[in-house]
């Protein structure tokens, strides 16, 4: 089966967030990808979507302690 936009979108984020926030655990990293995607998906234009994404689960990440478990 092919993967839809949205697990594409979401494993592409998780990868460029997951060398940014190396110390991240990678479920919770995929997590709030996944969840800010789902934020957004309802957006009209949807071309920006994975970058709205990515913005806002690095904004997200950043301000929380740098390991998680």
């Amino acid at each position: 089966m092919a993967a839809t936009v949205r697990e594409l979108t979401v494993a592409q984020v998780t990868a460029l967030l997951t060398r940014r926030f190396p110390l991240k655990n990678i479920s919770h990293v995929t997590e709030t990808v996944a969840e800010e995607y789902d934020a957004l998906a309802g957006n009209p234009i949807r071309i920006y979507v994975p970058n709205l994404v990515e913005h806002a689960a690095r904004h997200r990440l950043s301000r929380e302690p740098a390991f998680t478990t």
